[in-house]
């Protein structure tokens, strides 16, 4: 059987998230991983979050296959087996298909987002805030990391290229304004929590419902 695919970035900065996710969230609870690609995120929280379920999903089959493939090598039986999800087809629990076979009734303390919305197209935005605020348990949280550029905050040179090279590869993507993010979430009926400043000029955000 080949090897995963291996992403150097989320090594490196799994452990920074897993950090936070230890100071915010409560002992044990279910979560959503979305987007979560090479399923080396997942590995790690499962292992250090041992009281969490996880189910992992992705947007493109052969995904899958990487996170099928660590969560077996680890023995990780908080991993619920990986499930397609593309956040732009909604709804998201369709009956019939694999999520809502997974989760006849979703109810997710967290959802965790990782470096999705700057390699997306920006109706995914709105997309997934729909859905968190949808899905989430009426305590549970949404949790997106990655970079933005904030309107009172002098940008990274490094974000500024990145953004450029972004939009190159795909007119679609690009690093999110922040304030434009908050608007979704906020029609979506959700709230910042908090706002953790991460290595790489990346920012971890923190999303509940309002009220």
């Amino acid at each position: 059987m080949p090897n995963p695919d291996y992403s150097p970035s989320a090594d490196r900065n799994k452990q920074p998230i897993l950090d936070v996710l230890q100071s915010v969230l409560p002992r044990k609870g279910l979560a959503l991983e979305i987007a979560s690609g090479t399923g080396q995120h997942v590995e790690w929280f499962a292992k250090h979050l041992p009281d969490w379920t996880w189910q992992p999903t992705d947007a493109h089959p052969g995904a899958l296959l990487n996170i099928e493939m660590r969560a077996n090598e680890g023995d990780l039986v908080n991993v619920l087996e990986s499930v397609q999800l593309d956040v732009c087809n909604e709804p998201w629990f369709a009956p019939g298909s694999a999520l809502a076979a997974a989760h006849p009734t979703p109810r997710f303390d967290l959802m965790l987002c990782i470096n999705m919305l700057h390699i997306s197209p920006w109706a995914a935005c709105p997309a997934l805030m729909r859905g968190a605020a949808q899905y989430l348990a009426p305590s549970g949280v949404l949790v997106t990391y990655g970079p933005y550029f904030e309107a009172d905050v002098t940008p990274a040179p490094s974000n500024v290229e990145f953004d450029i090279s972004l939009r190159e590869q795909d007119r679609t993507w690009g690093i999110r304004q922040m304030a434009e993010v908050q608007q979704e979430a906020a029609k979506a009926g959700l709230v910042l929590r908090e706002r953790h400043t991460m290595p790489a000029n990346n920012l971890l955000l923190v999303w509940a419902r309002a009220g």
